[in-house]
């Protein structure tokens, strides 16, 4: 049995998914209508076998922490756990994370008391499907030091990530942290055809790392300035002369990072057949279970939607779209390439007569290419259309960011209100 335990990075402030982290950490973000980003690391360790997780927080995590400690209980047998570990000022250190590295640096103490020797450092915000058994045992066949798990991508997306040469026996030889695009030509990789044909020829580092126990603790003696993985960890492995191998991994990976990749994300689930599969009898996605109705729908043409449980909706059409939990959508409204992320409770009918706007989407409205945050209440007759033509900016009711309309959340669009496109 491969003893390993798992390092879940919190992230930093999050500031290309604003504004949907200016009130919650980046794994809080809600995704798929009813679950949380944090869901998908912690489910892959589970479906892995892994069982002994630690998320390492820092940036709005009042919300992560709630949805942790409300959702992953283990009986007291089974020696599994998932627990936070916040920043935290000790002995030999006053500050906060400084980096990825400079986090699991000031939380190794924490595993003294549990016996591992692998640790397996995940990030909480990306959308992917792995089995990380199959990822250490070839770890181990390669008697690596440490192993990244990489996949190809375009020369648009590799400025945004470490980017590395592989020889034929599967080590990593070179690597850059987010190269620009004129370096970019110098580090093309020997890819499969398959991935040659979209463009995708260079290798990227997705941020998923297994370390032998004492060497993740050596490259911390030996650098112990040093703040990031990216940055300096991996860069300092390869230049040493240790064996740092590439797990390539061909299945579907989306790094939640921007406003844009959020929206793509999950507008694709709605495909037929979505790269990311949500039904499925073994690679289950675990959140937490709320107990809500079923949705009540009222004359509703649907095409290309996932509803959440707990909805109540006389809307005229939606299409194309994510619809979270416990969302009220009112009579004509029609919804096209959108995400309602739905309330976190329900209003009671004398709350409802009594504010201004009750708490979802009213009637006659138009709603597309946007993301509507929890809580908001949208009056009647509303028009919300993004456009890709559309300029950056925010106002204090809503972000556009790439063409993208973001409703802050728990903000009042008067009736009436035209954000973009009429």
């Amino acid at each position: 049995m491969i003893r390993m335990i798992s390092l879940i990075l919190g992230g930093g402030a999050g500031s290309r998914l604003y504004p949907l982290t200016s009130e919650r950490s980046k794994p809080a973000v809600p995704i798929a209508g009813k679950y949380r980003l944090i869901d998908i690391p912690i489910s892959n360790c589970l479906n892995s076998g892994v069982r002994r997780m630690f998320v390492l927080t820092q940036f709005n995590s009042a919300s992560l922490n709630q949805h942790i400690k409300n959702t992953y209980h283990f009986d007291m047998f089974s020696h599994g756990f998932v627990d936070i570990l916040a920043a935290e000022q000790t002995p030999s250190s006053s500050n906060w994370f400084q980096g990825t590295a400079d986090a699991v640096r000031q939380t190794m103490h924490h595993l003294r008391a549990h016996e591992h020797d692998y640790v397996l450092v995940l990030s909480g915000d990306q959308l992917y499907q792995m089995d990380f058994g199959v990822l250490a045992n070839y770890h181990i066949d390669q008697e690596a030091d440490l192993t990244i798990a990489t996949i190809p991508v375009t020369a648009k997306d590799a400025p945004a990530f470490g980017i590395m040469k592989v020889n034929a026996e599967g080590f990593i030889e070179d690597f850059t942290e987010k190269p620009g695009p004129d370096l970019l030509p110098d580090w093309k990789s020997a890819v499969p055809q398959e991935y040659a044909s979209q463009e995708k020829h260079y290798l990227a580092s997705m941020g998923i790392y297994i370390f032998k126990r004492e060497f993740l603790a050596k490259l911390f003696d030996d650098h112990p300035d040093a703040t990031d993985f990216g940055k300096e960890i991996i860069p300092n492995a390869i230049t040493g002369g240790y064996k740092v191998a590439s797990y390539a991994f061909d299945e579907y990976w989306s790094d939640i990072g921007t406003i844009r990749s959020f929206f793509e994300a999950n507008i694709a689930l709605t495909d037929n057949i979505p790269d990311f599969n949500l039904f499925d009898n073994q690679k289950l996605v675990y959140t937490r279970p709320r107990l809500l109705a079923p949705s009540k729908v009222y004359g509703t043409w649907f095409n290309k939607a996932l509803i959440a449980e707990g909805c109540i909706i006389h809307a005229k059409k939606i299409e194309r779209s994510v619809v979270g939990i416990r969302s009220r959508i009112g009579e004509g409204t029609e919804i096209s390439e959108a995400i309602v992320m739905g309330n976190d409770y329900y209003e009671t009918l004398h709350e409802m007569e009594k504010a201004i706007q009750p708490m979802g989407i009213g009637n006659e409205c138009v709603i597309h290419r946007a993301i509507v945050d929890k809580n908001c209440r949208v009056g009647d007759n509303v028009v919300i259309k993004g456009s890709p033509d559309m300029e950056d900016t925010e106002t204090e009711t809503y972000v556009v960011r790439d063409g993208i309309i973001v409703l802050k959340k728990g903000v009042h669009i008067p009736d009436g209100t035209v954000i973009g496109e009429k």
